[in-house]
């Protein structure tokens, strides 16, 4: 039961903050091999680890790295590594 219900607000935390990420000025690119990997890197390992694999910005790098401490960003980074996405959120740093 409390695993249910932990996932139940897991599950309503993601989509209440989703709308956060809309706005993202990013802009995708290809997925290959590599930003595959370097999603899984991010995911597995820790978030921006990825991003180093894609050869992005050392500040994008390391907001990446500190916001891993949250467990929840693993997921962003993941996509954000696989998607090997230029750009982000704050002043296009994430």
């Amino acid at each position: 039961m409390k695993k249910a219900l932990t996932i139940i607000l897991l599950a309503g935390m993601l989509i209440t903050s989703a709308p956060a990420f809309a706005g993202t000025h990013g802009t995708n690119g290809k997925v290959s091999a590599k930003s595959v990997a370097s999603g899984l890197t991010s995911l597995l390992i820790w978030p921006g680890i990825g991003q180093i694999i894609n050869e992005q910005n050392g500040e994008k790098c390391a907001t990446h790295a500190l916001l891993g401490l949250t467990g929840i960003f693993r997921f962003w980074s993941f996509y954000d590594g696989i998607a090997d996405r230029q750009g982000g959120v704050w002043n296009n740093r994430i």
